[in-house]
This record gives structure tokens, C-alpha cells and sequence, in this order.
């Protein structure tokens, strides 16, 4: 795995050959609430260097199946807590995740209120998190989501991977 420094390095050069990222944040294992921060205010400089991130996607770790097992499950409130965070310090990112996979369906859908505008998309078969103790479903379809999204009060748009509405028939 390469260090913090070299990855900054990495991303800058993509960025500068015009090709957009994601940005992520793992959290819920070893790091503290202080690094939480210093990751997002380090993202936010290189987003307002670059422009190149399309979104931010943080993601709740799971322990099952891993030499981290003890460690408890991220809670409710932590999940919120951090796409809270990140609406706040990343206003210069467009869009920030409520990855429903890592968080599960119901509260990615109450993540949409606390500054989340994007839950991912369908998957037909999500294994890694689940390998890892995910409880959320291993795939939705697309009806599925817009019915996720209509009931937690918002309007589901199909998009893209660049974030262009894609008008369905």
C-alpha cells in the first residue's frame, strides 16, 4: 500500500490529465475523529487544486472476516455524523454518497436529510462488503431504488458515471 504522500502525488497527475475521481474515505477502524478531519480538510485543498473529484463516497468499515474483528460495527449516528462532515467541509464537491451497501438501505435513505445527494447505484451482486459483515441486500434494481429514494421525500434522477441525468423511457 502507498502512503498518503504519493497517493496525493498519483491523484494530482490523473486530475491534471483530465480524468476525474472519486474521493473515499474508510472510517470506523483505527483512525481517530482528528484524522477524520485532517483527511477531509486534505481532500478539500486537493479538490480546490484539481477540481478533478465528480464525488465523495465515505465508507463504513466492516470487521467481519478480518484480522479486525474486534472491533465494533460503525453505529447510526457515526455514519451520519460523517456525511454530515463531509457536506460541511467538502462544499466544493458536487455530490457526496450515502453508499448503501456499506451503511445499509434504510439509513443511506435518512443520509439523503443530512447532505448526501447520490446513494451509488443497482448492483446485481455486491461480495466483498458482504464478506466483511455488510447486512444490507446484495444488489437492488432500479426499481427499487427510485422507490428507496421517492419514500425518504426526494425525486430519484438516473445518471450516469459523470453525473448527467439520463432521461428513461
Amino acid at each position: 500500500k502507498i502512503g498518503h504522500e504519493r497517493w496525493l502525488e498519483i491523484v494530482k497527475a490523473v486530475h491534471k490529465a483530465g480524468i476525474k475521481t472519486n474521493a473515499t474515505m474508510l472510517y470506523g477502524h483505527i483512525e481517530t475523529i482528528e484524522e477524520r478531519v485532517d483527511h477531509l480538510i486534505t481532500l478539500r485543498q486537493l479538490q480546490d487544486e484539481t477540481h478533478g473529484f465528480s464525488a465523495f463516497i465515505p465508507l463504513a468499515f466492516h470487521s467481519e472476516n478480518t484480522k479486525l474483528a474486534h472491533i465494533p460495527p460503525t453505529t447510526a449516528v457515526d455514519d451520519l455524523k460523517n456525511v454530515a462532515a463531509a457536506r460541511l467541509l467538502l462544499d466544493n464537491f458536487d455530490h457526496i454518497k450515502a453508499y448503501w451497501v456499506m451503511i445499509g438501505e434504510k439509513l443511506a435513505q435518512v443520509a439523503l436529510s443530512f447532505g448526501a445527494d447520490d446513494l451509488d447505484g443497482t448492483i446485481i451482486e455486491e461480495r466483498i462488503t458482504h464478506m466483511a459483515g455488510a447486512k444490507s441486500a446484495k444488489g437492488l434494481t432500479k426499481e427499487q431504488m427510485e422507490e428507496m429514494i421517492t419514500k425518504a421525500g426526494f425525486e430519484p434522477v438516473e445518471r450516469d458515471s459523470f453525473y448527467n441525468s439520463i432521461n428513461s423511457s
